[in-house]
């Protein structure tokens, strides 16, 4: 199975088969904008792209931005295409809002963005092979922070997977013996953690992979070379926070997971939030604070006045489907050690030890065979009467908790309070790493739960949406304000998903568009749905939160957005707004 996990047998294993027969009785057909708009610019002519809400075109752009996508996919053609590709979800410029998923402009409207992604081109020029994807991960949380996301390919390379504005083709290799199965990325994207299979000690495993952020082309081995490029550090510093455009990755070394042989998912939270990393003005603290000035380093110790705007610790979160059981990892050693070389000690030493930047396990960062005090603690394991096929944890804010999905359609609530640290982290609390409440109805078969990026309020604890593979539907799933209880909210249901597999929430900013994306496995496309109104921040088409509603159909207030075919079968997709 560890040879087949990026084709229809692996993913089978991991996500269950749909029925093969598409019963589409009592489901409806919701309502479609049709056709879409061609972007006809007053002085500029015809623009790459379509839209669907808002006016005619202007001349001025307005507050322009877009939420993009990675997304992988089973490819028909394993010998043309590589699975992994780059999209815009949604788009707002020039009086229009566009709610299909479609090509980025940037790629001038071709299908070069659909046959490959900047970074998979970059690989190719690069003369890495990449092999088939099998799992994608990507930070989560507040808009402009996770910029890239990490991909894990069959053949153990780990890569970079961007956007026209963060494409750095950066990657690193796992041993031949240690298969990839899932991928994490910590808040601010200091860390990967990668759930591999040992297929020669036959035990499971986490591999931590530190990270470091820098302009996009820039060499993190030539630090004068490096320009401010959205408030990123002026040199590669693996292991602490940046915005997500990866320029450096090393394997630290892997985490035994005791009775886990066989672990398929990971998430992960730090418990932070990344606007803290700005200073009062909306910008970065990194670029403002470089650490060749020793003051500068002191600022972020206790008592400083950048203390509270960095991960203390965290806890990861990982399920194995056939084995029923969850682990619980705490990641405080890990990042109590890197914090301390970063901003304790003297300059010189620090000097010494960023110059020292490479691969081997005595250069910076040290792996855990030369500082096994910063390996991380697997501090819990639990047994499960049905088998969990998606897990999902809080990003930060109010109450810290990990989701479980388990096969009957039942979603498990765990605390995570104390182990998910913020700016100040608590001691565990007496609950922690215990399941605190339950959510029924969720759907047969959860493959996959999603951060409610949209709704209610900015605190990512506060809903999630789970997607049903067998019952081929979405439910937005409300907590309380303790995080112990649910309730299902909202239903998406279409005649059009044939095999639902994966949800994403796109991320809103400045306008809101409320698009909810959905990856149809056996249907080969990705496809949007709109839950709310388009409301547009410039004051243009879309003014008032009543200007442009969703059309319902029936006593559904969702509709159908488009959608984006493959050549090939979409499983995990991953979405950011990104600069």
């Amino acid at each position: 199975m560890a040879a087949k996990l990026s084709k229809d047998a692996g993913i089978a294993y991991r996500y269950g088969s749909a029925d093969a027969a598409v019963d589409n009785t009592g489901v409806p057909t919701l309502f479609a904008h049709d056709p879409a708009n061609p972007l006809d610019i007053p002085g500029r002519g015809t623009l790459a792209g379509t839209w669907q809400i808002g006016g005619a075109p202007t001349a001025d752009a307005g507050l322009y931005s877009t939420s993009a996508a990675n997304l992988t996919y089973v490819a028909d053609d394993p010998s043309q295409r590589m699975g992994v590709t780059d999209l815009q979800i949604t788009g707002y410029q020039y009086n229009t809002f566009a709610q299909t998923p479609q090509l980025s402009w940037t790629v001038g409207g071709t299908a070069a963005g659909l046959m490959d992604s900047f970074t998979a081109a970059s690989y190719k020029r690069a003369g890495v092979v990449t092999g088939d994807p099998v799992a994608m991960g990507r930070c989560s949380g507040q808009t402009g922070f996770c910029n890239q996301s990490l991909v894990a390919y069959q053949n153990g390379v780990i890569g970079t997977a961007g956007s026209n504005t963060a494409s750095t083709p950066t990657t690193v290799k796992l041993p031949a013996n240690k298969v990839p199965t899932g991928i994490a990325m910590t808040n601010d994207s200091e860390f990967a953690l990668v759930t591999v299979w040992d297929t020669t000690a036959l035990k499971g495993q986490v591999a931590v992979v530190a990270l470091a952020g820098l302009c996009p082309g820039c060499d993190p081995y030539s630090p004068s070379s490096t320009v401010n490029y959205w408030y990123e550090w002026g040199a590669a510093y693996p292991g602490l926070f940046n915005v997500g455009n990866i320029a450096f990755m090393k394997i630290l070394g892997y985490v035994d997971l005791p009775g886990m042989t066989a672990p398929t998912e990971i998430a992960v939270t730090t418990g932070l939030n990344q606007w803290l990393t700005l200073d009062i003005n909306g910008r970065g603290i990194a670029w403002q604070t470089p650490l060749t000035s020793q003051s500068n380093r002191q600022s972020f110790l206790p008592g400083g006045a950048n203390y509270g705007r960095y991960a203390k610790g965290g806890v990861a979160v990982v399920i194995s489907k056939s084995e029923q059981k969850v682990a619980f990892i705490d990641l405080k050693p890990l990042f109590t050690y890197v914090n301390s070389v970063y901003f304790g000690g003297d300059q010189a030493t620090f000097n010494s030890r960023m110059a020292s930047l490479g691969q081997a396990d005595n250069q910076w960062p040290y792996t855990f065979t030369q500082q096994p005090s910063q390996v991380p603690t697997v501090v819990k394991t639990v047994s499960l009467a049905q088998r969990p096929t998606a897990v999902k944890t809080s990003v930060y804010d109010g109450a810290s908790r990990a989701w479980v999905a388990t096969q009957d359609g039942t979603l498990h609530i765990y605390a995570l309070d104390g182990y998910a640290n913020g700016a100040s982290p608590p001691a565990p609390a007496a609950n922690a790493l215990t399941e605190v409440g339950t959510v029924t109805g969720i759907g047969r078969n959860p493959t996959s739960i999603a951060s409610s990026k949209g709704e209610p309020s900015g605190n990512t604890q506060t809903q999630v949406l789970v997607n049903s593979r067998t019952d081929r539907k979405v439910s937005w799933v409300r907590f309380a304000s303790n995080g112990n209880s649910g309730s299902i909210v909202r239903t998406l249901q279409d005649s059009r998903l044939a095999d639902p597999i994966a949800v994403e929430d796109a991320d809103n900013f400045a306008t809101m568009g409320y698009v909810v994306s959905v990856a149809d496995y056996a249907g080969k496309a990705l496809r949007n749905y709109r839950y709310g109104p388009v409301v547009f921040a410039d004051g243009k088409a879309c003014a008032t939160t009543t200007s442009c509603p969703v059309t319902p159909t029936g006593n559904v207030a969702i509709e159908y957005a488009g959608a984006m075919p493959y050549p090939g079968k979409p499983f995990q997709l991953k979405t950011a707004n990104v600069p």
